[in-house]
């Protein structure tokens, strides 16, 4: 990818957690991280997403609006719990070009507009059967 070196380690911008309620998984980890939550509604993609900041990465709590139907959901599966890692770049088709060219296949319907940013999923890794993501964040978005 062009924006990890091996003498640079990767960014990864946030933990992406599947919840089943929106309101009480912010209620739980808020003694975790002593700020409230930065909320806003994905509908088009059947979202509700919650983020929590800690000095190094973003934990993004994620519940479904639209069931089985909704893009989220078909993308990231119906299994709660960790989902996906977001490493950070700064060219989302580069990075599916070097990724692709590595073995890593994107899904369908990628790259497009996400929670952070244009952004883009991969297949299931096989090993840990988590999803990763590459994210390229909007220019409003935080550069931490």
């Amino acid at each position: 990818m062009t924006t990890v070196t091996k003498a640079a380690p990767p960014h990864i911008d946030h933990i992406g957690i599947i919840v089943a309620d929106l309101d009480q998984a912010i209620e739980r980890l808020r003694p975790l991280f002593g700020v409230p939550a930065r909320t806003r509604e994905l509908a088009e993609v059947g979202l509700r997403v919650a983020e929590f900041d800690a000095a190094n990465v973003v934990i993004e709590l994620l519940q479904y609006t639209q069931g089985e139907s909704g893009f989220a959901q078909q993308v990231m599966g119906q299994r709660l719990g960790l989902n996906h890692l977001s490493a950070r770049v700064t060219d989302v088709e580069q990075s599916i070009t070097d990724l692709r060219q590595a073995g890593f296949t994107p899904l369908p319907g990628f790259p497009r507009q996400g929670a952070h940013g244009r952004v883009a999923f991969f297949e299931p890794d096989a090993v840990t059967g988590l999803l990763f993501e590459v994210c390229q964040l909007d220019a409003k978005e935080h550069t931490a």
